[in-house]
């Protein structure tokens, strides 16, 4: 048979001592084990020495609560044993042995294996797998064999010794040498806090030994009565505090549910600011995106604005200019000279712009000519005498050469003289309401600077001069038209 430790469950090998272990060891061993019903009667014990004390009820009822509400450690070796105690059976070996001789033992033969035996060897077993082991009774109920073998004598005798130790401590044999080592060092860490609580019995002991001794003096009615006073004063004041301070917590709830009210509507007043303040928001970013574009379309009117004013309309009607020694309006040349034959065509177009020029800005001055009137016609425009014979002056040439057109060409020359007329009439009203203005080219009769206007017994070049001459002073008439005080 193999043993096995309770505890970790590793193989056992028995000392010798165990072995041969004689009925007088195992009365001794069974002597000194403590009995069954020890661990029972603390309890007991405890509650009559705590009643044999003297000390006060109050006292001994707090100690007594206090020991009960006090968790048994499940370690402790008393609720060990309680667990325990139901489940042991104390067994008291009685019985007596025989020790053979050597040569009996040889003679004995080895019985077969029987049902007793195979029984045994299960419940060895069973204890091996911590199922909890068959009383001794069991054992000693089991049928004796007539011929024992020394072996299943020891065996046993082992046993029945491993029940009776588990019956009577809190502990399942056997063990071995480790967690004996380990079972030694929690009990000697239990007989410290043994002597622990010892200690403090013994301290308490005291103190109730003290208070019974205060009390043994005892104290006269009037302290008694004067103490009694001053607790129901003590009591008085302290009701009185607890009211105040009931009160005050009242006072204390109404005034946090005044302000829970108030942080609500806070809240829902900061919930309405927000909501404006965003729609505000919103609005004065659309307010100025708006101005934002309204300044973008000022600036651009502004710019437009700048660049009509400094567009002249009149400028780019009568665009007045020079090619080589030809007078130009708007791209027409003025004039005739010799080796550059110039279309009448496009004199009498050119002599046709230059009338409406003169026309429109007498227009824009308001200025009414003496003893003429033009008539802008284009090609063939005219001079019409207003006075007088009330005559009519075509403001256009012919290059025949037949008696018709020489007549033709004499009204052609008067009409050239009216329109120098005019325009001395127009350039007289300018230097009379500005006379910081100065023509370059002055008119005297049919005359402007030096050159004659007539076509008619005078030189091309001195005619196309003239001209020339008549658009110059055109162009700074049409200036201070313009820009100028009448701009």
């Amino acid at each position: 048979m193999n043993f096995v430790c309770q505890q970790c469950k590793q193989p056992l090998q028995l000392d010798a001592s165990l072995v041969d272990l004689s009925p007088s060891a195992y009365d001794m061993v069974t002597a000194s084990l403590p009995p069954a019903s020890s661990s029972y009667a603390r309890p007991s014990l405890e509650a009559e020495k705590l009643a044999q004390l003297p000390a006060p009820p109050s006292v001994k009822t707090a100690w007594q609560q206090a020991s009960q509400g006090r968790p048994e450690s499940p370690s402790s070796p008393s609720s060990r044993a309680q667990r325990k105690q139901p489940q042991r059976v104390v067994v008291h070996p009685n019985e007596s042995f025989v020790l053979l001789q050597d040569s009996i033992v040889r003679n004995i033969p080895s019985p077969l294996p029987t049902a007793s035996h195979t029984k045994k060897t299960a419940h060895i077993r069973s204890r091996s797998t911590n199922i909890p082991a068959a009383p001794p009774a069991a054992v000693q109920e089991e049928p004796h064999h007539p011929n024992p073998s020394p072996l299943s004598h020891h065996l046993r005798s082992t046993l029945r010794l491993f029940n009776l130790l588990s019956s009577r401590t809190d502990l399942d044999h056997p063990l071995c040498a480790e967690c004996t080592d380990i079972l030694l060092t929690n009990l000697t860490r239990q007989l410290e806090e043994t002597k622990k609580e010892r200690d403090g019995y013994i301290a308490f002991e005291k103190e109730v030994r003290k208070e019974k001794e205060r009390e043994g003096e005892g104290m006269s009615k009037e302290e008694a009565e004067s103490k009694i006073e001053k607790l129901k004063e003590e009591e008085r004041l302290a009701i009185e505090g607890l009211q105040a301070a009931e009160r005050e917590r009242q006072q204390l709830a109404d005034e946090l549910r005044a302000l829970e009210l108030e942080e609500k509507a806070l809240a829902e007043e900061e919930a309405e600011f927000w909501r404006v303040h965003n729609a505000q928001l919103l609005k004065s970013a659309e307010q100025a995106s708006q101005l934002a574009a309204l300044h973008a379309a000022y600036a651009a009117d502004s710019a437009t604005l700048e660049k009509l004013e400094r567009t002249n309309v009149y400028n780019d009607a009568f665009c007045i200019g020079h090619e080589g020694v030809f007078g130009t309006i708007n791209g027409l040349r003025l004039g005739r000279v010799t080796g550059v034959p110039v279309e009448w065509t496009e004199i009498n177009a050119a002599w046709g712009q230059t009338l409406l020029l003169l026309y429109t800005i007498a227009r824009k001055l308001e200025f009414t000519f003496e003893n003429y009137r033009l008539v802008p016609m284009g090609s063939f425009s005219r001079i019409e005498k207003t006075t007088g014979d009330k005559a009519i002056y075509e403001l256009y040439g012919s290059g025949d050469l037949h008696i018709g057109r020489l007549l033709h060409n004499r009204r052609f020359d008067f009409a050239m003289v009216a329109f120098l007329d005019c325009l001395k009439q127009i350039m007289d009203f300018v230097k009379s309401q500005d006379p910081h203005v100065d023509f370059p080219y002055l008119v005297v009769k049919d005359k402007i600077g030096e050159a004659s206007i007539k076509l008619q017994f005078s030189q091309e070049e001195s005619w196309t001069r003239a001209l020339r001459q008549v658009l110059v002073d055109l162009k700074i008439l049409l200036k201070w038209t313009t820009n100028g005080t009448n701009g």
